[in-house]
C-alpha cells in the first residue's frame, strides 16, 4: 500500500469511524452470535496473494462487526466502563503512525517527558500527595503485580530477585473478599502462592473489616509468617465498595506491610473534590493504581501506577544490558526499569489529548453526571416493591435483584434473576452482568459510557421491569 492509497483509505476509515459513533445505538449492544459463528466464516489458511483493501472492509462489515459487543454503546452497562472519546481515538491514530518504542528516554525523549508531565498533572487533579510519582502501565493487573514484586524485594533486600526463595521468605498477603482477581493472580505469579493470600471478611457495605485484618496478621506472625503486602480497594469490582483506608493504613504502617490501593475504576472520581472522602488516609499508602481507560474517556490501554518510593520500584526491575546503555542514563528516567515490560507504547499522548480537550471542568461534569444517574436509578429501584438494592451506591454501579413480594425461596430468586439477565442481554437492547454478594445472585448495572444519558438508563430500567414481569408470569 503506497501513501496515495493510504490517504484514500484513511479518509474512508475516518468517515466510517464518525458514522459508527453517530449510529452506534442502531447496533445490538451485546453480540448476538453463538460460539464458532465468526471463525467458521474465516478461511483456514492465510492468503498467498495480496487482497484489495475493499475486500478487507467488506469482510470486516460482514464477518467481524456481527461478532462485536459494542462497549461504546450508551446502553452498555456491563462489567465496568471502558470508555473512549474522539480525542483519544485521534491520538491513538497518531500513536500508531509514530509507532514509538518508549523503552528508554533516548528512543523518543518526548514520549518519556510527556509521560512525566501527565503523571504530575494527574497527581494534582486527583488531590493525591505530591510525593507520588509513577508511570503508565497497560493495566491495573500489571500495576498490582509490580506493587507486590516491589514489596517482596524491599522486604528481602533484593534477595529473592538474586537467589530465589528460601525457607526464610515465608510471606503472607492480604485483601478483602471483594478484591479484584488480579490480586490472586499477582500472588501466584510472584511465587508467594495463593495459599498465602488471606481474604479478609467484609461488612454489610462490602468493605474490608480492619479489625479482622489486624487479627489475621497477628495470627500469621504467631504461625511464623512474615506479613508482607496488603491491598485496599477503592471501588470493588462487584459493588464499588470503599475499604476504610484510614484504619487499614494505620494497621499496615504499624505492622510494616506495603499497602497498595486498587482504585482502578473509582480513582477517576477523585477529580471531584466532593468524592475525595474515599481517599482519606492516602498519605499512609505505598502504591496506587487507577485506570483512565475505565472512566476517563481514554481508550484501552492506559493504567496509572503511582508509588511513594520509586527507588524500590526501580531496584526491583532494573536491568541494563550493554545494548540499552546511553550517555544520558544518569540524567533521565528510563521507564523500562519501572515495570515488567521493556517495550512501551506511547500511551501518554492519548491521555494528554483527552485532558486538554475536555479540561478538568469538562471531565468533572461528565463524572458527576454518571454518579447522579446511578443514584437516580438506585432510588427508583429502592422504591419498587419487587426489586431491592443489595449494596450501597457510592459511585456509578448499582447492584440489585428482582424479588417478587410473594417469593421468599432464595434458589428461586436466584433462578429468576439469572433468567432475567440472560433474557435482557439476548434482546440486544442493553447489556448488564452479574456477581454474587453475600451469596446472593446480583445484577449489576454500571453507568459510565461516555455518551450515556438518563434516557438510556431510564429505558434500561423500564425494560428490566417489563421483562421481569413477563418472566415471573411465565414461571408461575
Amino acid at each position: 500500500m503506497n501513501t496515495t492509497d493510504f490517504r484514500q483509505y484513511a479518509h474512508q476509515l475516518a468517515d466510517w469511524m464518525a458514522d459508527y459513533m453517530e449510529n452506534i445505538e442502531s447496533y445490538p449492544v451485546m453480540s448476538q452470535l453463538s460460539p464458532g459463528e465468526t471463525s467458521t466464516r474465516l478461511p483456514p489458511q492465510a492468503p498467498l496473494q495480496a487482497e484489495p483493501f475493499q475486500d478487507l472492509m467488506r469482510d470486516f462489515a460482514d464477518i467481524i462487526m456481527p461478532g462485536i459487543t459494542h462497549w461504546q454503546h450508551p446502553s452498555f452497562f456491563a462489567y465496568f466502563p471502558a470508555n473512549s472519546s474522539p480525542p483519544s481515538i485521534l491520538a491513538e491514530m497518531l500513536t500508531a503512525t509514530l509507532a514509538v518504542q518508549g523503552m528508554v528516554w533516548q528512543t523518543s525523549p518526548a514520549a518519556t517527558e510527556l509521560e512525566e508531565v501527565v503523571i504530575k498533572w494527574l497527581v494534582q487533579m486527583l488531590g493525591l500527595p505530591s510525593d507520588f510519582t509513577g508511570l503508565i502501565q497497560d493495566s491495573a493487573s500489571s500495576a498490582t503485580l509490580c506493587s507486590l514484586l516491589s514489596a517482596r524485594e524491599r522486604a528481602s533486600h533484593l534477595a529473592v530477585n538474586n537467589s530465589g526463595f528460601t525457607p526464610k521468605e515465608r510471606y503472607s498477603c492480604y485483601c478483602s473478599e471483594e478484591a479484584h482477581s488480579s490480586v490472586e493472580k499477582a500472588v501466584k505469579i510472584s511465587g508467594i502462592g495463593k495459599i498465602n493470600l488471606r481474604r479478609i471478611s467484609v461488612d454489610k457495605s462490602m468493605a474490608m473489616e480492619p479489625h479482622v485484618l489486624k487479627k489475621v496478621i497477628a495470627s500469621d506472625r504467631q504461625l511464623g509468617y512474615q506479613p508482607l503486602w496488603a491491598v485496599a480497594t477503592l471501588g470493588t469490582t462487584g459493588s464499588t465498595a470503599i475499604d476504610p483506608l484510614v484504619e487499614i493504613a494505620d494497621i499496615c504502617r504499624t505492622e510494616g506491610l506495603w499497602l497498595h490501593v486498587d482504585a482502578a475504576l473509582a480513582g477517576t472520581a477523585l477529580i471531584l473534590p466532593e468524592m475525595r472522602w474515599m481517599a482519606k488516609g492516602i498519605e499512609g499508602i505505598d502504591s496506587f493504581v487507577f485506570n483512565p481507560h475505565k472512566w476517563m474517556f481514554t481508550n484501552f490501554d492506559c493504567s496509572i501506577y503511582l508509588v511513594r518510593d520509586p527507588a524500590s520500584l526501580v531496584q526491583t526491575f532494573e536491568i541494563t544490558p550493554e545494548y540499552l546503555k546511553t550517555a544520558v542514563d544518569n540524567r533521565v528516567n528510563n521507564y523500562r526499569d519501572w515495570g515488567i515490560q521493556l517495550g512501551r507504547r506511547f500511551r501518554a499522548l492519548k491521555l494528554w489529548f483527552v485532558i486538554r480537550s475536555y479540561g478538568i471542568e469538562g471531565l468533572q461534569k461528565i463524572i458527576r453526571s454518571h454518579i447522579a444517574l446511578a443514584a437516580r436509578l438506585a432510588r427508583e429501584i429502592d422504591n419498587h416493591p419487587d426489586f431491592s438494592l443489595l449494596a450501597p451506591v457510592p459511585l456509578n454501579t448499582v447492584c440489585f435483584r428482582y424479588q417478587p413480594m410473594n417469593v421468599a425461596d432464595e434458589n428461586r430468586i436466584d433462578s429468576l434473576n439469572q433468567t432475567l439477565l440472560e433474557t435482557l442481554n439476548k434482546s440486544g437492547k442493553i447489556y448488564i452482568t452479574h456477581t454474587r454478594l453475600q451469596g446472593k445472585y446480583t445484577l449489576r448495572l454500571v453507568v459510565g459510557q461516555t455518551q450515556v444519558e438518563w434516557r438510556h438508563v431510564s429505558a434500561a430500567w423500564e425494560l428490566i421491569k417489563k421483562t421481569a414481569k413477563e418472566i415471573f408470569s411465565v414461571k408461575t
